[in-house]
């Protein structure tokens, strides 16, 4: 017999959110990458850069979320 699956719509709104959660966690740590590199190059192993990094990483990450679930 074929395999026939119901599909739910919280089941869709589910991989939404965790594809949310995985991009948060990339991007954010991206940002945190880069602000590292960044500090260790040219502030001399300042903090703040890290903080920004990874906050820029993770508002985009937030902005397309958003973009996501509501589309």
């Amino acid at each position: 017999m074929g395999d026939r699956r119901v599909s739910y719509p919280e089941d869709d709104v589910g991989k939404r959110v965790d594809r949310c959660f995985t991009d948060a966690l990339i991007k954010g740590s991206t940002g945190l990458l880069v602000g590292v590199s960044f500090s260790l190059l040219l502030l001399k192993r300042k903090t703040w850069p890290l903080l920004i990094g990874a906050g820029f990483g993770v508002g985009v990450a937030f902005k397309t979320c958003e973009r996501h679930l509501n589309g």
